[in-house]
C-alpha cells in the first residue's frame, strides 16, 4: 500500500501523493518541450540545438536577436498566464468546492474586461498605458462586490458561485455596451484584447507579472492545507479547528490577484482556469499539495500551446491564443456538465 508524503514544517504542512513529485518531473520536461518548440517555429525556423545556444549567447548574432526581442518575451509571457490562471482556477475550485468554478465563469475576468474596455472607449488610444491597471483594478473589483454580496454570517460557496455568475453575466452586458458606444477603430482593438492575445508581449510585460507570481504563487502553496481542509465541508473544518472564514478569504484574495495579473496583460484567456485543475486532479490525485503544482504547469501548457497554435497555424497570420483555448474549452466545459448530471443522478 502506498502512503501519501506528509510535509511538516512551523509555518506550513503539505500532504503530497508519492506519484507528484514524478507528475511534476513529467510535466516540466514537456514545458520545456513545447518552450523550445515555441521559440523555434515562426517565418524563420530555428533548430532546438540552435535555441538553447543563442539562449545561451552562444548561437548566432541573428538567432539571438530574434529570440531575445521577439520570441522569448512572448513565451515566457504565456507561460507565466498560464501558471497565474491554473493556480487561480484551482483555487476557486477549492475555496468553492465546485468543479465548474473558474475565474472566467464567477465574475474575476468579467470586472477586468468591463475595466478595460471602458478605458479604451473613453481615451479612444489603446488606452494610454493605462489597461492593464484598469484590468487589475476591474478584477478586483468585482471579486470584491461578490464577497461583499455574498456575505451572510459568513460566506456560503454556492452564494459566491451563483452572485459571481451573476456578476459575470451583468459585466458581459456592461462590455457590450460600452463597445456599442465605442469608435468602429477602438471596437476593432477592444475585440481582439477581448478574445485573450498575447501578441503584444515585450520584456516590460514580464516584469509586470513576476512581482504577481513571486509573491501570491508561494502564497497559494502555503494554503493548500486549509483548502484540504475545506473540501470536507464547514461543519467538519470549524469542528478540526479551521479559521474557515478567513482562511476562504485569504485563498479567494490570491485566487484573485493571480488572476486579474494573468487578465491584466493577455486579457481574458478563456477555460484555462477550469481545464488546468482538472487535468491536474487527473494526474496527482485531489490533495491539492500535489495538485497545485501541476495545475500550474499544465496551464503554463495549455497557454503556450495555445499560442504556439495561434502564432503559426494561419501564418502570417497571427490569433489570438484565446481563440484556441476556447475551442478546447467549450466541449470540456460540456463533459464536466454531463458528468456532473450523471452523478448527480
Amino acid at each position: 500500500m502506498k502512503y501519501p508524503i506528509s510535509i511538516r514544517s512551523p509555518i506550513a504542512s503539505f500532504l503530497l501523493d508519492r506519484r507528484a513529485p514524478w507528475v511534476w518531473l513529467a510535466l516540466l520536461l514537456a514545458n520545456g518541450a513545447l518552450f523550445t518548440v515555441n521559440l523555434g517555429s515562426g517565418e524563420l525556423s530555428i533548430p532546438p540545438l540552435d535555441v538553447w545556444l543563442a539562449l545561451l549567447g552562444q548561437g548566432s548574432s541573428a538567432d539571438q536577436m530574434i529570440l531575445h526581442s521577439l520570441r522569448l518575451p512572448r513565451v515566457v509571457t504565456a507561460c507565466l498566464v498560464g501558471i497565474a490562471m491554473g493556480t487561480a482556477g484551482a483555487l476557486f475550485q477549492g475555496v468553492m468546492r465546485n468543479p465548474l468554478a473558474s475565474p472566467d465563469i464567477i465574475g474575476v475576468t468579467g470586472g477586468a474586461s468591463v475595466a478595460a474596455v471602458a478605458v479604451l472607449t473613453f481615451t479612444g488610444s489603446g488606452g494610454g498605458g493605462w489597461l492593464p491597471l484598469a484590468a487589475f483594478g476591474g478584477g478586483a473589483a468585482a471579486a470584491a462586490l461578490i464577497y461583499i454580496l455574498a456575505w451572510k454570517e459568513g460566506v456560503s460557496p454556492l452564494r459566491l458561485v451563483l452572485i459571481g455568475i451573476g456578476i459575470q453575466t451583468a459585466a458581459q452586458g456592461l462590455t457590450t455596451l460600452f463597445l456599442i458606444l465605442s469608435p468602429i477603430h477602438t471596437t476593432s482593438q477592444a475585440m481582439v484584447w477581448l478574445t485573450g492575445s498575447i501578441y503584444a508581449s515585450s520584456w516590460s510585460t514580464v516584469y509586470n507579472l513576476l512581482p504577481w507570481l513571486t509573491v501570491f504563487l508561494p502564497l497559494a502553496w502555503l494554503l493548500t492545507r486549509p483548502l484540504n481542509l475545506l473540501q470536507l465541508g464547514d461543519p467538519v473544518a470549524v469542528g478540526l479547528g479551521g479559521a474557515i472564514q478567513w482562511h476562504r478569504f485569504a485563498i479567494t484574495l490570491t485566487g484573485v490577484a493571480l488572476a486579474a495579473a494573468a487578465v491584466s496583460v493577455a486579457g481574458p484567456i478563456g477555460f484555462v482556469g477550469l481545464m488546468a485543475p482538472h487535468i491536474a486532479r487527473l494526474l496527482t490525485g485531489p490533495a491539492y499539495g500535489s495538485m497545485l503544482p501541476a495545475a500550474a504547469l499544465t496551464g503554463s501548457m495549455l497557454v503556450m500551446a495555445a499560442d504556439w497554435v495561434a502564432r503559426i497555424a494561419f501564418s502570417p497570420l497571427d490569433l489570438p491564443a484565446g481563440l484556441f483555448t476556447a475551442v478546447l474549452g467549450a466541449p470540456f466545459l460540456l463533459v464536466l456538465l454531463l458528468r456532473s448530471d450523471r452523478h448527480s443522478t
